[in-house]
């Protein structure tokens, strides 16, 4: 049985000047054009990287302990999705101030058992100021993983829409982004730990690369993203085709092989911003 009674960590606050380096090269994994002047919404996640020691991590590849990390035996880990508000863009050469806090806890009984829901919320401040605020919500599982899922289908998913980006990640383009984002959870780069440890059907796709994908396209229509909110539903899994759906009212969606979504995304377009991407 999951218990958390008492479990109250305190704030933690990190700073760091933002330099374009991590951007360029996350342009790269996404076979785009990099952002000029500042991070698009969601990139902030290249930055403020908890780089623990290997002797700190766990036989998952993530870290044991954890300021907001919840203290339960055999504790796995899902990504459930989040919101962000952005008043003012993070420009590179900034310094910016990361203050996390535990913004929630809910206990939750799923098919395969209890589910820990922890949000944590991301207050960037610039010169004292919030200039976007972030909150992410993570799934915590104790115990044995659940039961594998039947076989996966590697066939396009039928997707039209105003704006449609297909897309389908390799095991190299899984490992690029666990290294640009610090990851080392095996799920996105050992297979054999993916499906026989943790029951998956195979390597995962990480849910925040899936996140950043969902903005892509109003990114690449030069379009300013004042709020977002996205829910991961469906994993997707490396070699799988999908592709970002969605239009300028705001809905935008992940469909994946299967008839299946992904993940749901809703964003508050601000204005038209300078050309595009490579345009």
């Amino acid at each position: 049985m999951i218990d958390v009674t008492g479990w109250a960590p305190e704030p933690e606050e990190t700073t760091e000047t933002i330099d374009p380096g991590p951007a360029l090269a996350l342009a790269g994994v996404l076979d785009t054009e990099p952002p000029s002047g500042h991070l698009p919404p969601l990139w902030q996640w290249l930055h403020f990287l908890d780089r623990v020691p290997r002797r700190d991590l766990g036989p998952d590849g993530h870290p044991r302990e954890g300021r907001f990390l919840p203290p339960i035996p055999d504790r796995r880990r899902m990504f459930a999705g989040g919101r962000l508000t952005v008043h003012e863009p993070i420009r590179f050469g900034d310094t910016v101030t990361r203050r996390a806090e535990l913004a929630g806890t809910a206990l939750k009984q799923g098919r395969s058992g209890e589910m820990l829901f922890v949000t944590v919320r991301h207050t960037f401040l610039r010169g004292g100021t919030a200039i976007a605020v972030e909150e992410q919500d993570l799934v915590y599982r104790s115990g044995d993983p659940a039961a594998a899922p039947a076989a996966i289908s590697y066939e396009a998913p039928e997707a039209s829409a105003e704006w449609l980006l297909p897309f389908a990640a390799d095991p190299v383009t899984l490992f690029r982004f666990s290294a640009l984002t610090y990851n080392a959870h095996r799920i996105h780069y050992d297979e054999a730990y993916a499906t026989t440890v943790e029951g998956h059907a195979g390597l995962v796709v990480h849910g925040p690369l899936l996140a950043i994908l969902c903005l892509e396209p109003p990114r690449r229509a030069g379009h300013a993203v004042g709020e977002l909110s996205f829910r991961a539903r469906r994993p997707v899994y490396a070699r799988q085709p999908f592709a970002v759906t969605g239009s300028p009212a705001g809905d935008l969606a992940i469909r994946a092989p299967g008839d299946t979504t992904a993940m749901t995304a809703h964003v508050s377009i601000n204005r038209l911003t300078e050309p595009a991407p490579g345009a």
